[in-house]
């Protein structure tokens, strides 16, 4: 299923992004992103959902990544099984919640640190969800401009990525159409 297209875009280097509505669980993609915490403690929102279709190993996983490293950096992201799910693996990106300062910075760090694991296992396609915009508060216009921000920068940056196709993976809303708005704003 590869949900309903609302715009894709082409960006140099024959990269795509692409924002789609569709569950996320079911992206054409070799990897999806968490909106997960530093603890990688997965008790709600979409961070709850994947980790009950991928089964224990995601969580046991998660669990060693923390033990040994401690809890993750708001802005970086690590990588642990898919479990039972269709995909090379899930990205755990940690956003910011609103109120700790420089949110959009913070948010573009967190998506470019996925978009660079992914890379760093040479996978091609990724689709990420809302990150930051539910319980952590940001606002939706700043999360916006962060995913499209964090898309181009990424591929100016890293010309050599193996990632071809980045997609946002949304629900219909108001974060969605913040989205489609910054989209025409900025037209990239």
């Amino acid at each position: 299923m590869a949900g309903t297209l609302v715009k894709s875009i082409d960006l140099p280097g024959n990269r795509t992004f692409s924002v789609v509505v569709n569950d996320l669980l079911y992206e054409p993609v070799d990897c999806i992103v968490n909106a997960a915490n530093g603890w990688l403690s997965h008790g709600g929102g979409v961070a709850a959902v994947i980790a009950r279709a991928a089964g224990p190993r995601l969580d046991e996983e998660g669990n060693e990544i923390v033990r040994k490293a401690g809890m993750v950096p708001v802005g970086e992201a690590v990588v642990t099984t898919a479990g039972k799910l269709p995909f090379k693996g899930v990205v755990h990106a940690v956003g910011p919640m609103m109120g700790t300062g420089d949110e959009e910075n913070k948010l573009v760090k967190a998506l470019s640190s996925s978009f660079l694991r992914a890379s760093e296992k040479g996978w091609t396609s990724l689709s990420f969800p809302g990150i930051s915009s539910g319980i952590f508060a940001v606002p939706y216009d700043i999360c916006a401009r962060s995913y499209i921000r964090a898309v181009t920068e990424f591929f100016r940056e890293h010309p050599d990525s193996s990632l071809t196709t980045v997609r946002a993976c949304l629900l219909n809303g108001p974060l969605l159409e913040a989205v489609k708005k910054e989209l025409h704003r900025t037209g990239p």
